[in-house]
């Protein structure tokens, strides 16, 4: 799977977990009668998107993808032996966690609206923090001619890159 496109998903799935949570926050505390969960939830919520925002920048998403794709291995596609995982594979493992977290925060919430509200501030900022790191990637791979492709691996692990050679590879 290109790197770029799971930073993409990543940022997609994390706002879509945003907004699900922030709406069972919001109608957890209609329920609730309680105001003053949701203006502190507000208030949370106007942080975590200051957050996001200032470690979204161009140049901090430049410098957090600087170590990984530079550890990427460098490998020619018409080696004999090598062998990609799907991409539907690679994207599961990899956002299957942030599945679980958004899952677990919206059922809780569902009881106990703080934990949405919570939630919901946290992959709000996350995916502020990540808009421009695919962006930061493309960049690389426009300049240098590459693709960088995710290896399969737990997703408890950091994640493994594979350096191929693109259109202007020479």
């Amino acid at each position: 799977m290109p790197f770029a496109e799971l930073l993409r998903a990543t940022v997609f799935l994390a706002a879509g977990g945003a907004t699900a949570l922030g709406a069972i926050a919001v109608l957890g505390v209609a329920d609730a009668e309680n105001t003053t969960i949701l203006l502190i939830g507000a208030a949370w919520w106007v942080v975590a998107a200051w957050i996001g925002m200032s470690l979204g920048t161009s140049e901090r998403s430049a410098e957090a993808m600087r170590e990984p794709l530079a550890q990427a291995r460098t490998v020619r596609t018409d080696s004999p032996g090598i062998s990609m995982p799907t991409p539907g594979r690679v994207a599961w493992g990899r956002l299957s966690p942030i599945l679980a977290a958004v899952g677990l925060a919206g059922a809780l919430g569902v009881f106990f609206p703080e934990v949405a509200v919570i939630g919901a501030g946290y992959a709000m900022l996350v995916a502020l923090a990540w808009r421009n790191r695919e962006r930061a990637v493309l960049a690389i791979e426009g300049r240098d001619g590459v693709r960088f492709l995710v290896e399969s691996a737990s997703p408890l692990k950091p994640v493994k890159l594979v350096r191929t050679p693109g259109f202007r590879a020479f």
